[in-house]
């Protein structure tokens, strides 16, 4: 099921390598690893020309932390947000200093799609504090939030809106929160991936919009996503295949299922906790002074 743009790097390459059948190990592309807080982490580099055609992702880093249990307990949300944040922190395109806009993209009205503006609600924004009350607040990192909507509602490109505000605060940097989708079900509301090549709103669902990155915007972006669906179609290969059912024609699947994507009957609740999740662990990052303990705080 290659005809769809794979948003995970971490499942683009597991399809490649699957298909090359040969080696774990694929031209320009470096892979490694290891655990943050607990947490399984892989960081996939697509380092040259050659990764990016095997992959069929731009250069740059990867980081896709693994969820296998979704967090309840408010001490266990803490601790993913802390994962997330030092998977953030790991990027050295995040700046140390200087002012960050964060954009929420997605439709809040439609669940699987929200965990982009919800986040939003769970960030700690201080840039009209150090603007408004700067003896008070001038040792803060100027944060702010955009929850940019999509055409259907606003009749603005959510790339046109986040470039105009870009223009005007001239951040730093860009973080893009957005749902994303995924190839297997296992990763399905238990996975969160950062890069730093920037994103193309909409394109793993075959809706591809504005792209989101430094060539466009004049600045990083980071990208954070979480996928919340996963295609019909290839849903059912993989429990096909798992079965060890064979002899299943690829095109049928295409034809009959492609339009078609699932999410967990439980989104709700999953869509809330993860963006809590994401808003802290962002939070966390850019606010290096603050434990995710102090985050808490100031946004309740």
């Amino acid at each position: 099921m290659q005809d769809r743009k794979i948003d995970l790097a971490l499942e683009a390459k597991e399809l490649a390598e699957g298909s090359a059948a040969q080696t774990t190990r694929l031209a320009g592309v470096k892979a490694q690893e290891d655990t943050v807080f607990g947490y399984p982490l892989t960081r996939v580099e697509i380092l040259n020309r050659e990764g990016e055609a095997a992959l069929g992702k731009p250069k740059g880093t990867y980081l896709t932390l693994e969820l296998p249990q979704l967090p309840r307990e408010r001490e266990e949300v803490l601790r993913a947000a802390r994962g997330v944040a030092a998977v953030l922190e790991a990027l050295p395109t995040l700046p140390k200093q200087g002012s960050v806009l964060v954009a929420g993209l997605g439709n809040r009205r439609v669940t699987p799609d929200a965990i982009g503006p919800r986040a939003t609600d769970f960030l700690l924004v201080t840039r009209h504090l150090v603007q408004t009350m700067p003896q008070d607040f001038s040792a803060l990192r100027p944060v702010s939030a955009l929850a940019a909507g999509v055409t259907g509602t606003t009749g603005i490109e959510s790339g046109e809106l986040i470039g105009a505000v870009v223009k005007k605060l001239k951040p730093a940097c860009l973080i893009a929160v957005d749902a994303l989708a995924a190839r297997r079900q296992e990763r399905v509301c238990r996975t969160v991936q950062v890069s730093d090549t920037g994103i193309v709103p909409g394109s793993g669902v075959g809706n591809a919009r504005m792209a989101l990155d430094e060539e466009h915007l004049g600045i990083p972006v980071i990208a954070v996503g979480v996928p919340t669906v996963v295609e019909a179609a290839t849903l059912c290969l993989d429990l096909l295949d798992q079965a060890g059912q064979e002899g299943f024609d690829p095109a049928l699947f295409r034809q009959e299922g492609a339009e078609w994507f699932v999410t967990p009957r439980n989104v709700d609740s999953e869509v809330e906790t993860l963006s809590r999740v994401l808003g802290l662990g962002i939070s966390t990052a850019l606010h290096v002074d603050f434990s995710v303990e102090d985050v808490e705080k100031w946004i309740s």
